[in-house]
């Protein structure tokens, strides 16, 4: 059944376990700005007073043996956290230090060159403080159970060998541990010094103004001048507290030196407040049996009080965690079975935001196989709405694709020199030197065909633009969607190895593209539209004959009438055969004739593209991944997701801080039903 002497039990092993996660209160530890300190929590009692107040004397007459370091200067550098459990029966005392938590130390001497040692450990042979507290636990039938944590001494100087700013970082550093609401303050004062300016009573009085939390200790009352007393601090007339003042007789020096026994001490202790004239009246709430005990009844009613709130602190940690391994992942299993499960599921989630990110590339697949005017309307649609899908989805994929075919495309074919290569003097070179010695008699086949292969010709690099600039987009999407798989951040290997895979997917997409563009240009060249041509005579036709620089029938007086660009020119070499006009026509015959080979190319393109590309990576992008996934053993599954280290140190350290709070909840709920 749980007792209150198990629960400050309980409060103890929390308090061990919560060192050992770098919790320590103080400030300290990284874990515990990460969330709610349970160890600010906790109620202990702090120990605070000046150097030579005795305060090490203090706790040694408390626990009933000499086991702490003495010297001068600053003795204690680092928080002792002190654990008093009391035992059953007569068994033997032994200690343990919560960094040597399976050796037990019988021998006292030896525990107080472990705290020496252990304090060295950390801060060097210096005289520098650190906030990482010692853990010692006392187990003996002459303790009560109480936890202590003696803290640095307050000064007032530096002495030599210290850091010039020790004064005020003792100072922050005991402060960190009276300030919070739940610590006990137990301020220590020589009686033969002026209460008024007493370092530790100066710093209770700050933090806790109201005296609710504080514990006077009065120490050196035999070494008071002969004639003088402390009754007015004692008594609470000189400095009320909430809870009475405590005097304690401290061994001397020569007891120290001589090992006099702390069980004869704290009999002569006894004797000296019963035999008083000035304290005899005062001798039952006297001595440091007394105030052991004073201290534990008062940590015990302070922990049932607060069993509430640190049973509400628990659950709110606990939850706080999950919700952050969640975040970070859970670890990964060992075997390939579940690793390979584990690759997939990520791969799925990349997948997902990818194609989430081309959604506005569906509407652009439908449009390209809609009739003209129908399209138009869509387009107009889809402008509409185009800037509320950018600021509700904020994944601009498709129609960044999109408009490399709605502007990219027809403004380069806009740009195509189609005016320089058919021009009158291009067209006339071209026709005559494609027939050669021999004129053509009605329409210059061949040189129709060359103006349109070399027209045609200039298709070939919007079309392999387009290809390029839809790679680049889908390149920059597969960038993005891995950064935004935050499932993947855990595993920096598992993301360079697909990312590497995409756009190697991705590069084949783009060269199977080009191939089916290019051929769309070489189609148009290899076949071209004779219903086109056919229709050129009629419409000729319709407006009327023109007369043929050979034609024979026609007068001399029409040749004179006839205007001189009409009969070519003479310095030309090329000039005694066709007009002008002729090869004015030939020119506007070609022109139309690749106007409409780029209003289809303009319509075909983005489909090659969509199909080749956009389509291929939405599908199958990381088909090839997943071959090359299926033929890895267990190791190399294991490599690829090797996680980050300082994401896998950080897990584990909430993982062992989440069963330490679920482990002490359980525990609070036990003592909770006994209440």
């Amino acid at each position: 059944m749980a007792t209150m002497e198990s629960l400050i039990g309980l409060v103890n092993r929390i308090q061990r376990a919560c060192t050992a996660l770098g919790d320590y209160g103080g400030g300290g530890g990284d874990a515990a700005t990460t969330f709610s300190s349970l160890w600010d929590a906790l109620p202990s009692v702090a120990v605070v007073g000046g150097q030579s107040s005795g305060k090490s004397s203090v706790l040694e007459s408390i626990v009933g043996r000499d086991f702490l370091p003495r010297g001068s200067g600053i003795v204690t550098r680092r928080p002792l956290v002190l654990q008093l459990h009391k035992t059953e029966g007569r068994q033997e005392e032994y200690a343990e230090f919560g960094h040597m938590p399976r050796r037990r130390f019988t021998d006292f001497a030896l525990v107080r060159k472990e705290i020496q040692d252990e304090t060295d450990r950390i801060t060097g042979k210096s005289k520098h403080i650190s906030p990482i507290p010692i853990h010692l636990s006392i187990y003996s039938p002459n303790v009560v159970n109480l936890t202590l944590i003696d803290l640095p001494g307050l000064t007032k100087v530096a002495v030599e060998g210290q850091p010039e700013t020790i004064v005020e970082d003792i100072e922050k550093m005991v402060r960190t541990y009276v300030e919070k609401p739940n610590s006990i303050i137990l301020a220590i004062s020589p009686a033969n010094q002026d209460i008024a300016t007493s370092d530790a009573m100066k710093l209770a009085r700050e933090v806790d103004p109201s005296g609710e939390r504080t514990f006077g200790v009065l120490t050196k009352l035999d070494l008071m001048d002969k004639g003088t007393d402390a009754l007015d601090v004692l008594e609470g007339r000189a400095y009320r507290l909430q809870h009475p003042w405590v005097g304690i007789v401290n061994r001397s020096q020569a007891d120290i030196n001589n090992n006099t026994d702390m069980i004869y001490a704290r009999r002569r202790e006894q004797e000296y407040f019963a035999t008083s004239p000035d304290y005899g009246h005062l001798a039952s709430r006297m001595g440091s049996a007394y105030l052991a005990k004073l201290l534990s009844q008062h940590l015990e009613s302070v922990i049932k009080a607060k069993i509430p709130g640190i049973t509400s602190l628990i659950n709110k940690g606990v939850d706080e965690m999950e919700a952050e391994l969640d975040h970070l992942g859970r670890p990964i299993a060992v075997d390939a079975g579940a690793q390979m499960y584990t690759i997939l599921e990520l791969c799925r989630a990349f997948e997902k935001i990818f194609k989430e990110h081309l959604d506005g590339g569906q509407l652009l697949v439908s449009l390209l196989g809609l009739g003209e005017t129908m399209r138009q309307w869509c387009i107009f649609l889809l402008h509409i709405f185009k800037f509320i899908f950018l600021l509700l989805c904020q994944r601009p994929g498709g129609d960044r694709i999109y408009g490399v075919f709605d502007n990219q495309l027809p403004a380069a074919l806009r740009k195509l020199p189609f005016d320089r290569h058919l021009s009158l003097q291009s067209v006339r070179k071209i026709v005559s030197e494609a027939d050669g010695y021999q004129p053509h008699l009605i329409a210059p086949e061949q040189g129709y065909r060359r103006l349109i292969d070399g027209s045609l010709n200039f298709f070939r690099g919007p079309a392999e633009a387009s290809v390029d600039a839809v790679h680049f987009i889908l390149k920059e999407l597969v960038r993005r969607s891995i950064g935004e798989t935050e499932e993947l951040r855990r595993f920096p290997t598992l993301q360079s190895a697909l990312a590497a895979a995409a756009c190697e997917a991705l590069e084949k997409f783009r060269d199977e593209s080009k191939k089916t563009v290019v051929r769309l240009v070489d189609m148009e060249s290899s076949y071209l539209t004779v219903d086109f041509f056919r229709r050129l005579p009629q419409e000729g036709e319709k407006m009327g004959p023109t007369p043929s620089p050979g034609d024979h029938r026609t007068s001399s007086a029409d040749r004179r009438n006839h205007p001189p660009s009409d009969r070519g020119n003479p310095s030309d070499p090329f000039g005694d055969r066709y007009a002008e006009a002729h090869f004015r026509r030939i020119g506007s015959n070609v022109s139309s004739y690749i106007g409409m080979v780029s209003d289809t190319l303009r319509n075909t393109i983005p489909k090659a593209v969509v199909y080749c590309q956009v389509r291929e990576a939405k599908q199958n992008l990381l088909n090839y991944f997943y071959t090359q996934i299926g033929r890895k053993e267990g190791k190399q599954l294991a490599e690829l997701l090797d996680e980050d280290p300082s994401l896998m140190s950080k897990r584990n350290e909430i993982g062992k801080r989440l069963e330490l709070y679920k482990a002490a909840r359980n525990e609070m709920d036990a003592v909770e039903w006994v209440r």
